[in-house]
């Protein structure tokens, strides 16, 4: 199958295949997103060993497994412990029998879901230390792959590694949802022929995430495809949400309650609001909470602009869970979203994802503006005093000296936005309210960003430039 996308990551992993050294790469990121199967993909399956964890299985089972696992690449079996399976794997590393990869000429050892081998008590993170400490790191053609979704332990346990662990790891390749560019060529590689329009509704949805994108079944419209995946009693999608962060986080009811409080408060939180709206302490628990949903990519944080840590919003930034929770939680209605597909709520929410797509193609947008090698820093403002309830949910803040100040419209015909007077008044109060109060000395430049372009008229030199759905693709 054709590897979509990913051109930065393939790049990296060549680049470690080619170094003169042993290489323990960990490639992580979201459940979904991909990761396994990039990793097979670049390595065409020539693995000198590649084992996976069990999900929910003890430390026999996982042993057992991983016994499997040696017997068929041809190793010796038979492991009591984490210690011993790995003594077993040095061996059939060092045998005649051990395969290196064509592409590089290295002993690739993938080892996927890894988190899942460390049950408790179980004493693997100590045994894989040891491996590599005492036999790979000391060659210079081991590559040793470890993946997982539990982004968690992935950061504490090989990351901040405070033992035997400690800076071993040399590569870390974190896995990011696909951009629209992606998700387009994934569909067309797929047959599923969608319009730009569509494409975009699709990303409001499913966000960037392959699995869910390869699900859609191109012999039905896209919002048939909706109902039949989220809306339908048995949908694969139906029940993804809490799977998703079960396996995910071992105490997911902290991560879950964050979660659902965002979504409530849709332009972020700031993170004395999220507190009083969670009922947790301010402490070392919410705050790992709160990281870990950032590193899985559910939460952005934004700095207010000015702010600094003290302004900064935390904002839900995972358009599935979004939509999970806005329309499918606790819905029986099988065909719910093709019945209410002209509803307000609906209408409503697509604006809102809109923003959330351009919040999450800023590189994209900054392309269309002709921002080359300049530094810039996405924050958000919402006004203080002079403009009660006033805000901008994107300011970027170049360092030329320009700041833009982004506005996103969703057209669901795709058709050019105009500006009317009333608006153009709201635009340049906004705008007169954020120099005010922030006290910015650089040029302001009205940002419109909006499907179809802007549409010319008598108010549309309010914006300074205008951002299509099409530059959203580059």
């Amino acid at each position: 199958m054709q590897l979509i996308g990913r051109k930065e990551e393939q790049r990296e992993l060549q680049r470690y295949c080619e170094s003169k050294k042993s290489e323990f790469v960990v490639v992580y990121g979201r459940r979904r997103v991909g990761k396994t199967y990039l990793v097979r993909q670049f390595f065409a399956g020539q693995f000198a060993f590649y084992a996976t964890g069990i999900a929910g299985g003890n430390m026999r089972m996982q042993i057992k497994g991983f016994n499997a696992t040696l017997e068929r690449y041809g190793g010796r079996g038979g492991a009591q412990n984490w210690v011993e399976a790995f003594e077993r794997l040095r061996e059939l590393l060092e045998s005649d029998r051990a395969l290196r990869d064509a592409a590089c000429g290295k002993l690739v050892v993938f080892i996927d879901e890894m988190p899942w081998l460390d049950t408790s008590r179980s004493g693997f993170i100590a045994a894989l230390e040891f491996f590599w400490n005492s036999w790979a790191s000391a060659r210079d053609d081991v590559l040793l792959v470890a993946c997982g979704s539990a982004t968690s332990w992935i950061v504490n346990n090989l990351f901040k590694n405070r033992g035997g662990l400690h800076n071993r790891v040399t590569g870390r390749i974190h896995l990011d949802p696909f951009t629209l560019g992606e998700c387009e060529s994934l569909l067309r590689n797929n047959g599923v022929n969608l319009s730009r329009q569509e494409v975009t509704e699709a990303y409001m949805v499913f966000g960037g995430i392959p699995y869910y994108l390869e699900l859609l079944d191109r012999r039905l419209s896209l919002d048939q495809n909706i109902d039949w995946l989220c809306f339908r009693h048995g949908g694969q999608l139906r029940d993804e949400f809490e799977e998703l962060f079960r396996s995910l986080y071992k105490h997911a009811d902290r991560h879950l309650a964050v979660v659902r409080a965002c979504a409530k408060r849709e332009a972020g939180m700031e993170r004395i609001e999220l507190l009083d709206a969670v009922n947790m302490s301010d402490g070392g628990t919410f705050t790992s909470t709160l990281e870990e949903l950032e590193q899985c990519g559910f939460l952005r944080s934004y700095p207010r602009y000015g702010g600094g840590k003290q302004g900064e919003i935390y904002q839900l930034v995972d358009p599935f869970t979004l939509f999970w929770l806005r329309f499918v939680d606790g819905n029986n209605d099988e065909r719910w979203w093709s019945a209410n597909r002209l509803s307000a709520k609906i209408r409503s929410w697509s604006g809102r994802a809109f923003e959330l797509v351009c919040l999450l193609h800023v590189p994209q947008m900054l392309r269309a503006l002709g921002v080359w090698g300049v530094s810039v820093n996405a924050c958000s403002w919402r006004s203080r005093s002079t403009s009660p309830g006033a805000q901008i949910d994107l300011v970027l803040d170049r360092a030329d000296g320009v700041a833009n100040l982004c506005e996103m419209k969703w057209v669901s015909s795709g058709e050019e936005y105009a500006i009317v007077k009333a608006y153009s008044q709201a635009l340049l109060r906004k705008a007169e309210a954020f120099a005010h109060e922030t006290g910015a000395s650089k040029a302001l430049h009205i940002t419109l960003v909006t499907p179809g372009g802007l549409k010319r008229n008598a108010y549309s030199g309010t914006a300074a430039a205008a951002i299509t759905a099409d530059d959203l693709f580059m």
